[in-house]
C-alpha cells in the first residue's frame, strides 16, 4: 500500500512539473497569468511556470475556412498561442453604395501582423473579428465618398486610405496593418452593360479622332512635300538657267576669242603676204598701186559671186584700175624677162 501511494505521488509530481513546462515555437507568443493577473509573455524557447498558480490566458479567435464546394464559412475557437507572423484575412464580399448611389459588390484582402501580444489579449476581445468589422465600416466610408468611375479607376487610392485608417485604429490593439488589396469591384449588371456601351462609344470616338488626326497630318505632310518639291524644282530651274546662261556666255566669249584670234591670224597672214609681195616687186615698180589693184579685184570678185547679183556694173574708175592691172602685167613681164 505504501509503495502504491509512493508511485502515485511520484506520478503526480512528474505531472505537476510537466504541466509547468511550456515550449514556444519561433514567431509565437503566450500570455501567462498568475491568479488572474498578467504575469509575463513567453516567446520562442523553453519555459517553466508554476502549475495551478500560473496558466496561459485563453483568447477567442475568429477563423475562416473554405469548404469543398468553395464556400467560405467562419467559426470561433479558443487558443493560447498567438501567431506573430504576418497573417492574411479574406474579407467576404459586401455590397457598398457609392457617392452617386450605385450599389457595388466588393471584397478585399488584409495583411496584418501582431506587434504586441499583450495588447492583442487585453485591449480587444476578438482581433480578427474586430479587424473585419473595422474594415467593412471603413470601406463603406471611403467608397461612399467616391463616385463609381472614381472607385473603379482608383484602387491604389482606396487601398492607401483603407490601410491608413485601419492602421491608425488598430495601433492600440498591438497590430500593424501592412497593406490592403481590393480583389474585385463588381457593379450591377445594368451598370456593367451601360459601362460597356460607354467604353465602346469612347473607343469609337478615339478611333475617329485618331483617324481624323492621321488624315490631317497626312494632308499637312503632303502639302509640305509638294511645297518642298516646288521649291526644289524652282531652285533647280534657277540653277539650270544660271548654268545655261553662264555656258552661253562662256561659249560666246570663246567664239569671240576664236574669231578674234582667227582675224588676227588672217591679218598676220595677209600682212606676211603683203610683205612678201612688196619685197618681190619693190625693185620693179610701185607696190602701193599693185596692192590697191589687188584689193579692188578681190572686192569685184565678191560682188560678182554673190547669189543676188544678177547684173554686174563696172565702176567708172574701172578703166584706171584696168590700166593699173595692165601696168602690173607689164611690170611682171619685165621681171620675168630679166
Amino acid at each position: 500500500m505504501f509503495t502504491f501511494l509512493l508511485i502515485v505521488l511520484l506520478v503526480l509530481i512528474v505531472a505537476y512539473f510537466l504541466a509547468g513546462i511550456k515550449i514556444i515555437q519561433q514567431e509565437e507568443a503566450m500570455i501567462i497569468e498568475r491568479l488572474g493577473a498578467f504575469e509575463k509573455v513567453l516567446y520562442a524557447g523553453f519555459h517553466l511556470i508554476i502549475p495551478f498558480f500560473e496558466y496561459p490566458r485563453k483568447i477567442q479567435w475568429k477563423e475562416t475556412q473554405k469548404s469543398i464546394d468553395g464556400r467560405t464559412y467562419s467559426f470561433y475557437s479558443e487558443k493560447t498561442i498567438i501567431d506573430l507572423r504576418e497573417s492574411v484575412m479574406d474579407i467576404p464580399r459586401q455590397n457598398v453604395i457609392t457617392k452617386d448611389n450605385v450599389s457595388i459588390s466588393i471584397n478585399a484582402l488584409i495583411y496584418f501582423q501582431v506587434m504586441d501580444a499583450k495588447s492583442v489579449v487585453y485591449r480587444i476581445q476578438n482581433l480578427p473579428e474586430a479587424i473585419e468589422k473595422l474594415t467593412l465600416t471603413t470601406m463603406r466610408n471611403v467608397i461612399g465618398d467616391m463616385v463609381l468611375d472614381e472607385t473603379l479607376s482608383s484602387r491604389d487610392t482606396i487601398n492607401a486610405k483603407l490601410r491608413e485608417t485601419l492602421d491608425e485604429a488598430s495601433n492600440k490593439w498591438g497590430v500593424k496593418v501592412n497593406r490592403i488589396e481590393l480583389q474585385e469591384i463588381t457593379p450591377p449588371a445594368d451598370v456593367q452593360a451601360s459601362m460597356e456601351k460607354q467604353v465602346k462609344a469612347e473607343r469609337e470616338k478615339r478611333a475617329a479622332i485618331y483617324e481624323a488626326e492621321g488624315l490631317k497630318q497626312a494632308a499637312i505632310l503632303k502639302a509640305e512635300g509638294e511645297k518642298t518639291a516646288a521649291i526644289n524644282k524652282a531652285e533647280g530651274q534657277k540653277q539650270s538657267a544660271i548654268l545655261e546662261a553662264e555656258g552661253e556666255k562662256e561659249a560666246a566669249r570663246l567664239i569671240a576669242e576664236g574669231q578674234a584670234a582667227a582675224r588676227i591670224k588672217q591679218a598676220e597672214a595677209e600682212a606676211t603676204a603683203i610683205s612678201k609681195t612688196i619685197e618681190a616687186i619693190q625693185d620693179h615698180g610701185q607696190p602701193d598701186k599693185y596692192l590697191i589693184a589687188v584689193r579692188y579685184l578681190d572686192t569685184l570678185k565678191q560682188m560678182v559671186e554673190g547669189e543676188n547679183n544678177k547684173v554686174v556694173y563696172m565702176p567708172y574708175e574701172a578703166t584706171g584700175i584696168l590700166s593699173s592691172v595692165d601696168g602690173i602685167k607689164q611690170m611682171l613681164d619685165g621681171t620675168k624677162v630679166q
